[in-house]
């Protein structure tokens, strides 16, 4: 009889004082990174604003789910390559489905103490990001489009060929 109470003591403490999502997650999730072309320069900081990877496409990073007790993390990747514009791409992290395990096997600690404090509460909202960067157009840089100038400045507009100066008076 003492021995099953013991037993039963024993596995009631490991349902109370552990967490579901703690047990079957994981709380950094490989990221894939890729462009197309290959070689873009990919920045990407969390949510506080620490940059946690910098290098080229392709690439796999290791990136944590979880920002601090009850606090799930979110990622900005920036990608840059000369001659492309760049682009940035947003990964965010949401409650992880084990969690809800904790109502039935983790209890009350698991819920608001074990998983919210290992991150295991959270998990990554995708595991590839693969962006086409756009070609620039020559020139990209010094162009405007007609319809963002003002009616009234389009009067004094002056067409301008290629290879041709115009003097101002």
């Amino acid at each position: 009889m003492k021995n099953l109470a013991f037993v039963t003591g024993l596995f009631l403490a490991s349902i109370l004082f552990t967490g579901c999502a703690s047990i079957l997650t994981k709380t950094t999730y490989p990221v894939a990174i890729n462009s197309s072309p290959e070689g873009a320069n990919v920045t990407i900081t969390g949510k506080k604003g620490t940059m946690v990877y910098e290098g080229t496409t392709p690439a796999i990073v290791k990136l944590k789910s979880s920002n601090g007790f009850f606090s799930g993390e979110n990622y900005m990747i920036k990608f840059d390559k000369e001659g492309y514009q760049p682009v940035t791409r947003q990964v965010g992290s949401k409650v992880e489905g084990w969690y809800w395990g904790n109502i039935l096997f983790g209890g009350l600690i698991g819920m608001i103490i074990v998983d919210p404090a290992t991150g295991a509460m959270y998990k990554l909202d995708t595991e590839a990001v693969d962006v086409s960067l756009v070609k620039l157009e020559k020139n990209a840089e010094n162009q405007v489009n007609i319809n963002s100038i003002p009616e009234d400045w389009k009067k004094h507009l002056v067409l301008i060929k290629e290879g041709e100066e115009k003097s101002t008076k």
